[in-house]
């Protein structure tokens, strides 16, 4: 063992503490194995929605174990109890620990009050994707979709979470927007706690 100091051994793997530890992947063996993880589900599919419900379900198994880690490390245990609350914990915290950085911005619905926004302009799963074009408008953010209804349904904020691309004028990539529409019980919840 090269290194300053002494570090402590542990007989096995699940006696080490949840402590932070290192937080950074090497961007290019995530790349890999993403690229890995879309290609086999691409093999085991007829469409693209097929594809993206595939990854979404990955993501989902990915967001429910995210949950629970930052809920211990960062939280105390504790978890959201408002709808806030658990939309700015994504938006920062989940974001963070995930991607390096606070999503770019998080909105609520013009339209329907059930329903926000985190947008993205460059979000990671999308950078080193080249869709073919006869898979049209194929997104690999279903998989990050699938991470924030795993942390929201987890939390026990049921929604329905989509990837959607979004044209900007005088870029060549589309910004990618994760749609969060919540189930009626939710905004229910909300309205009564006032």
């Amino acid at each position: 063992m090269i290194g300053v100091g002494k570090a402590k051994q542990y007989a096995n793997v699940l006696d080490k503490p949840l402590g932070r530890g290192r937080q950074e992947v090497s961007l290019s063996v995530f790349a890999f194995l993403f690229s890995e993880l879309v290609q086999y589900n691409q093999t085991q599919v007829d469409n693209i929605a097929e594809l993206e419900r595939r990854l979404e379900d990955a993501g989902y198994a990915v967001g429910a174990r995210v949950l629970e880690l930052l809920c211990h490390r960062e939280k105390g245990n504790r978890r959201e109890t408002r709808l806030l609350g658990i939309l700015s914990f994504i938006h920062s915290t989940v974001w963070k620990v995930l991607f390096g950085k606070v999503a770019d911005s998080l909105e609520k619905g013009t339209e329907h009050e059930d329903e926000y926004m985190i947008s993205e302009k460059e979000l990671l799963v999308n950078r080193f994707i080249s869709v073919p074009k006869d898979m049209g408008a194929f997104n690999c953010g279903a998989f990050v979709a699938g991470i924030v209804r795993g942390v929201l349904d987890n939390a026990g904020f049921p929604a329905v979470v989509t990837a959607h691309f979004v044209p900007i004028e005088g870029q060549q990539r589309p910004r990618t927007t994760i749609l969060i529409k919540f189930a009626g019980e939710v905004i229910q919840r909300e309205a009564r706690l006032g």
